[in-house]
Order: structure tokens, then sequence, then C-alpha cells
């Protein structure tokens, strides 16, 4: 079995997911929104990011927060 040479022209990464969580009183969109930006804060090379759950706080009948709990990819350097 031969094992070929590494090349040195090929481009190879290497990604992290960490999982974070946000809360906003408007929408799961600015949730989302705002995850993100604190995020980018001290996370570089983010890449994508989905939606694990959605939740929605309710206080006497009335939804009073949007709550996402999201994945992010981000490349490490």
């Amino acid at each position: 079995m031969s094992i070929a040479p590494e090349r040195e022209d090929v481009l190879t990464s290497v990604a992290k997911v960490i999982e974070i969580t946000a809360e906003s009183p408007e929408s799961f969109e600015d949730a989302i929104r705002k995850a993100i930006t604190k995020a980018s804060e001290t996370v570089h090379g983010m890449k994508a990011a989905w939606v694990n759950q959605q939740q929605v706080k309710i206080r006497d009948g009335n939804v009073v927060g949007f709550r996402v709990d999201l994945k992010v990819t981000f490349v490490l350097d």
C-alpha cells in the first residue's frame, strides 16, 4: 500500500462547531442576528450557522421573548 506524498499546494482547513443561545423580545430573526453579532466579537472565520432549537417565553398568556439555540461553524486559524 502506497501513501501519496503531501502536496504543499493543497489547502486544507479545519472547522469547529460551537453552540450559542440568544434571546430577543422582537423575533427569532432578531435573536439570530444578536447571537451572530455577539459571537463575531470573539469568534473569527464564521462560515455558517443553523438553528438547532427555537423556544418562546410566555408570560400571562403572551409571548414575551424569542430564544434560539444555534450551532455555528468557524474555520480554525
